[in-house]
C-alpha cells in the first residue's frame, strides 16, 4: 500500500468532500477533515505524507486494527460467491457468524438479531424489552452514549441528546457510579457502589416497578469517561432488575469483543444481561454490523408471536463474513489476550507514569485497550481543562500537539482515550505514551 505524498490527489478529495459531503456531529461551515490515503495496521496517513499512530481505533472500532489480511480475504470470497440475500433465507455465513457470537457471549444469550450497526441495536433491544414487559418505561445514565437514532438518543445521557430530547420517549435518567466525579459524595469504592445502587433503587420506587420494562447501561461507558464500575455494581443491578420483573441490557457497542481484554465486558464483572447490544468490534467496522444477543426467555415471547422489527440488511452476507473472520482471527492470534497484556503491562503503567509527571492529568483508569484520562485545571478542585459540554483552547491546543507528534488521538470534551487496536505491539504502545508525553506537557501549560 504505497504512502507516497500526493498532495494534488489529496487537494481534489477535500474538494470535493466539501462540495457533496455533509459530516455527522458538524458545523458543516467550520470542519477541515483529513483526507486519508490509506491504513494498516495500527496506522493511517494522509496524501501530504503525515503517519499517524491510530490511539482512537477511528471510533474505537477497529479492533484488530487497519486492513487485517485475513478479514480482507473473507470480505473478498464472499462477494465472489454472493453478495446479499434477504434476512429470511438461511444462509451459513450469517448462522456461523451468530454461532460463533452466541458461543462468546455470557449465559443463555444464545439467538442473535442482526442490524447495521449499534444504535439500531439499542433501539432493537428496547422494543424487545418493552414487548417482552408490556411496559413503557426505560431506564438509562447519565454520562453515557447509545447511539443516534430516536430511543437510543433519548436513552443517551451525554449533551448530544440535547437538541433531539423531546422528554416524550419514556426514558427516565439516573447517576451511575463515577467515584472521581461521584453524585453521591462517596470516598470509597464500596460507598459508590452502595449510595449508586441506592439511588437506583429510589429512582425505580418514585418512578414505579411495574412502569418500567428495562434498565439499559453501557458495562463499561465508552465516550462518555470508560468509568469501570465498582465491584458490585452490575451485580447488584441485576439483582434489582429481576426484583422488580425489570430486562436488564447491557450496551456493549463499544467494550465489547476484546475491547477490555475480555470477550465482552461482562466477563469482568460475572455478570449476564437480558440483553447484550453489540456492533463496532465484531468485525472492527470493516463492513457495518451489530446486532442484539437474546436470553433464552425473552426470545421464547416471539416463539409464536412475530417480532415487529427488521431490517433488509439484517445479517448482510459481507457483514457476517468479516465478523467470521474477524472473530476467528482474534482467537487465533490471541488478540483479546493481548489486549489485556497490554492494557496491564504497558498501557496502564505508562499512564500513571504520565500522571505522576503532568499537572493536567487528574485521573487515568480503564482495562485493556480501553483507556481515559482526565484532565483537569486543578487537581485539588478537579475542575475539568474545559467545562462540560464545551471545547475550549487548551483542549485544541492538546489535540494539535498529539498531531504533530504524530498520534491520532480521541478526544471528548476534557479528556483524551487512549483506544488503540487491540493488535498494538508494546513498541507502538510505548511510541503512542511518548507523543502523549509531549502533547501533555502542552496541556500543563493552561494548569491553573
Amino acid at each position: 500500500m504505497s504512502t507516497q505524498p500526493d498532495p494534488a490527489t489529496g487537494a481534489a478529495i477535500k474538494a470535493a468532500d466539501r462540495a457533496h459531503v455533509f459530516h455527522s456531529w458538524s458545523a458543516q461551515g467550520l470542519i477541515d477533515p483529513l483526507a486519508v490515503a490509506g491504513a494498516e495496521g495500527s496506522y493511517f496517513w494522509d496524501h501530504d505524507g503525515n503517519r499517524y499512530l491510530d490511539f482512537s481505533s477511528q471510533l474505537v472500532n477497529t479492533n484488530i486494527g487497519h486492513q487485517h489480511p485475513k478479514v480482507v480475504a473473507a470480505i473478498q470470497e464472499q462477494a465472489g460467491r454472493l453478495c446479499t440475500i434477504a434476512p429470511g433465507f438461511a444462509v451459513d455465513v450469517r448462522s456461523e457468524a451468530a454461532r460463533l457470537i452466541a458461543e462468546r457471549t455470557p449465559g443463555d444469550l444464545d439467538k442473535i438479531f442482526f442490524t447495521n450497526g449499534g444504535a439500531e441495536a439499542v433501539e432493537n433491544a428496547v422494543r424487545m424489552a418493552r414487548l417482552h414487559t408490556g411496559r413503557p418505561k426505560v431506564l438509562s445514565a447519565y454520562r453515557s452514549y447509545h447511539g443516534a437514532t430516536a430511543a437510543a438518543i433519548n436513552l443517551t445521557g451525554d449533551p448530544r441528546r440535547w437538541p433531539s430530547d423531546t422528554a416524550s420517549a419514556g426514558v427516565v435518567h439516573f447517576w451511575a457510579p463515577f467515584l472521581y466525579r461521584s453524585p453521591f459524595h462517596a470516598e470509597t469504592e464500596e460507598q459508590e457502589c452502595e449510595r449508586a445502587l441506592r439511588h437506583l433503587e429510589d429512582t425505580i420506587a418514585f418512578e414505579g416497578p411495574g412502569t418500567i420494562a428495562a434498565i439499559v447501561l453501557e458495562t463499561v461507558p465508552g465516550t462518555a469517561g470508560i468509568m469501570v464500575p465498582p465491584p458490585g455494581y452490575l451485580p447488584g443491578v441485576r439483582e434489582i432488575c429481576d426484583r422488580h420483573g425489570i430486562v436488564f441490557v447491557l450496551d456493549e457497542v463499544m467494550s465489547g469483543f476484546g475491547r477490555t481484554g475480555r470477550w465482552f465486558a461482562a466477563d469482568h464483572f460475572d455478570v449476564t444481561p437480558d440483553l447484550l447490544t453489540f456492533a463496532k468490534g465484531v468485525n472492527s467496522g470493516y463492513v457495518p454490523l451489530g446486532g442484539v444477543a437474546i436470553s433464552a426467555e425473552i426470545a421464547a415471547t416471539f416463539a409464536e408471536r412475530p417480532y415487529p422489527g427488521g431490517l433488509t440488511y439484517s445479517g448482510h452476507p459481507l457483514a457476517c463474513a468479516s465478523a467470521v473472520a474477524t472473530i476467528n482471527a482474534m482467537a487465533e492470534e490471541g488478540i483479546v489476550e493481548n489486549a489485556a497484556r497490554v492494557g496491564a503491562e504497558v498501557i496502564g503503567p505508562g499512564l500513571r507514569e504520565l500522571a505522576e509527571r503532568h499537572v493536567s492529568v487528574g485521573e487515568v483508569r480503564g482495562l485493556g485497550a480501553f483507556w481515559a484520562v482526565e484532565l483537569v485545571r486543578d487537581r485539588a478542585t478537579r475542575e475539568p481543562l474545559v467545562p462540560y459540554a464545551a471545547t475550549g483552547e487548551a483542549m485544541t491546543a492538546f489535540t494539535a500537539a498529539c498531531r504533530e507528534g504524530g498520534l491520532w488521538p480521541f478526544v471528548n470534551m476534557n479528556r483524551t482515550h487512549v483506544v488503540p487496536p487491540c493488535t498494538i505491539t508494546d513498541a507502538e504502545a510505548k511510541e503512542g505514551l511518548a507523543a502523549l508525553d509531549a502533547a501533555l506537557a502542552v496541556a500543563d501549560t493552561y494548569v491553573v
